[in-house]
């Protein structure tokens, strides 16, 4: 496959004015002073600043900054994914608008995707310029995703990675999965995942876009991805499989109480009516249950095949993307 450029860098940004010219900069500079082809993909996630007008005027001067504006602001997530699909590059690095991220860190990763053969390298912040309240949390939800996951990595989330191509292509980013990209890539086949230390850089302007609810968000963006990744394509293995457990508990309590109630009525013993009993209830709604979770997961396999629809969002202005 040909590709237009060797590195295209995705670069999500949401209320970035002060820092974007300074960042378009120091990314041409360390292309050129290595002889890369590339193309920066900065996309406007609906920002209510002067971000899109700065981007515009770099995009005059500077043809290889292209530029893609959301209507409103729909999160990291949509706008990494959208920024993937519009790639032309060989390499797609993607990186945080804040300057936290170094660009000097492109050639490295460039180095590992196309001489080393890694379909994806995550940078890992050894030693982070952020307080506490995100430090601690971030190293717990780090642990839990290194154990459900498989993957040894010990920074799921940071902005500055690297992909082949390919794994940008083929894989779907939505909702709040940008913390989760390395696990979307292995279960979509994408297996040799590696990671470099970056360094991280203190905030320069502005103030962080994420608050403490980030963490909550995280741990169910963890099961729906963990759910979703493993039962897709085969809801009924999961549904099916619990409402058949439950369907056949309630069967057999069911034979149990009835079987009793017969034999006492055969032995002559003193025994309350069925419906007298607990354990009848209990099989009543354990085949209750067993049936709609059998039906849940016959419905979510036909629509399962059925559905190929991908993530739509409203691109209002576009500079130099097709």
């Amino acid at each position: 496959m040909l590709y237009a450029v060797d590195i295209s860098v995705v670069i999500p940004l949401y209320n970035e004015e002060e820092s974007l010219p300074e960042l378009c900069d120091w990314i041409s500079r360390v292309m050129q002073t290595h002889g890369f082809t590339y193309e920066v993909l900065l996309v406007d996630d609906g920002s209510i600043d002067n971000s899109w007008e700065v981007v515009q005027q770099i995009a005059l001067v500077n043809p290889s900054v292209k530029g893609i504006k959301f209507n409103r602001n729909f999160g990291k997530s949509a706008a990494l994914n959208t920024g993937f699909k519009a790639a032309e590059g060989k390499v797609v690095i993607s990186m945080d608008a804040d300057l936290q991220d170094s660009p000097d860190e492109i050639p490295e990763l460039y180095r590992m995707i196309a001489e080393e053969g890694y379909d994806m390298v995550s940078g890992w912040k050894k030693k982070r310029h952020d307080p506490i309240s995100k430090t601690i949390p971030s190293k717990f939800f780090n642990y839990i995703t290194r154990k459900i996951s498989g993957i040894k990595l010990h920074d799921f989330n940071c902005g500055l990675k690297a992909y082949n191509a390919k794994v940008v292509k083929h894989i779907q980013v939505y909702g709040e999965m940008h913390r989760y990209i390395p696990v979307i890539a292995k279960w979509n086949g994408f297996t040799k995942i590696g990671e470099k230390s970056v360094v991280h850089r203190e905030r320069k302007y502005g103030n962080t876009k994420f608050g403490l609810e980030r963490f909550i968000n995280g741990f169910l963006d963890l099961l729906s991805i963990t759910f979703v990744s493993k039962f897709k394509r085969k809801p009924m293995h999961f549904f099916g499989t619990l409402g058949t457990i439950s369907f056949a508990s309630g069967f057999f309590i069911t034979c149990y109480v009835i079987g009793m109630k017969l034999y006492q009525i055969y032995a002559k013993i003193p025994a309350r009516d069925v419906v007298d009993q607990p354990l009848f209830f209990l099989a009543l709604v354990a085949l209750i249950v067993g049936v709609q979770l059998f039906l849940t997961g016959f419905l979510a396999e036909m629509i399962a095949m059925k559905s190929n629809s991908k993530n739509e969002y409203l691109v209002v202005d576009k500079i130099g993307v097709e």
